[in-house]
């Protein structure tokens, strides 16, 4: 299998990973993880972001998890916050 990632996608997942590094997500001892995954999904993922190591992959995707910011849900609980006749000057 050739992994041929976008540049935004390798982009992202060098963000994602120097995020995760300057919180110290990946610092200190390792830790073994098992768990049957679908084939199918792992090699998607795995052309989508351009890694090739299934180690790697997990760690990326964890960071991702780990680091998600819930903007979206903020957002949406702010729906009718602000008076509707408040000027925006636009």
């Amino acid at each position: 299998m050739k992994a041929e990632a976008t540049e935004p996608a390798v982009t992202r997942r060098r963000t994602v990973v120097e995020a995760a590094k300057a919180e110290g997500l990946l610092a200190g001892d390792n830790s073994a993880l098992g768990a049957r995954v679908p084939h199918r999904l792992i090699t998607r993922a795995k052309e989508r972001s351009g890694i090739s190591s299934t180690t790697d992959l997990v760690e990326y995707a964890l960071a991702k998890v780990a680091l998600e910011d819930d903007f979206g849900v903020k957002l949406v609980r702010r729906k009718g916050s602000i008076p509707a006749d408040l000027k925006l000057g636009v």
